[in-house]
């Protein structure tokens, strides 16, 4: 298994603990980050997802510097962005700071798309993020960092919020009008 197939599952393994940092009674103290009032939990959580978001960025760049793009990453490294950003999404809702419905039409998007790769695969084709994907990508996880640093609703937040959900539709529907000739084989 090569270098950057290794940060993937890094990445995956940084989940639990991401959860876990919202479930420790201990962490739940109020304090100040930067200017925002905010709890340990929230900043211990800031600090886990950052570094599993850092690997998502390591292991595309190693995997086209040093020519180690897998089959294994071109399925895996999306999947592991999905559970992270899916981990976070699951948390706010249940912190009240992200609507359920949002959450669901990304879940939604999440299934369609997967579900076009396991088509694909099953015939024996491979399809790798987009570039729409990985914007939509970027923009999910600005967004949770957002909310980590200041878990509160303002302005910022609920456009990064509305921001990444458009991208999030937008990335889908390109998503499957390109790889509409796997679903017709």
């Amino acid at each position: 298994m090569n270098i950057a197939n290794k940060l993937t599952i890094m990445r995956i393994l940084f989940i639990p603990f991401f959860i876990l940092c919202f479930y420790i009674s201990a962490l739940d103290q109020p304090m100040v980050l930067l200017v925002f009032d905010t709890t340990y939990a929230h900043v211990l959580a800031l600090f886990v997802f950052s570094i599993a978001a850092a690997t998502d960025w390591l292991d595309g760049y190693l995997a086209r510097k040093l020519d180690l793009i897998s089959d294994f990453g071109k399925f895996m490294d999306p999947l592991a962005d999905k559970m992270l950003t899916t981990a976070a999404f699951l948390i706010f809702i249940d912190q009240g700071l992200l609507a359920s419905w949002i959450v669901f039409v990304i879940l939604t998007r999440e299934f369609i798309v997967s579900g076009l790769r396991m088509t694909a695969a099953a015939k024996g084709v491979v399809i790798a993020a987009g570039w729409s994907g990985k914007f939509k990508t970027v923009l999910q996880m600005t967004a949770i960092i957002a909310l980590l640093i200041n878990p509160e609703l303002t302005i910022l937040n609920i456009v990064l919020i509305y921001a990444m959900t458009i991208a999030t539709v937008a990335s889908g529907i390109e998503y499957v009008v390109k790889n509409k000739n796997v679903l017709n084989k």
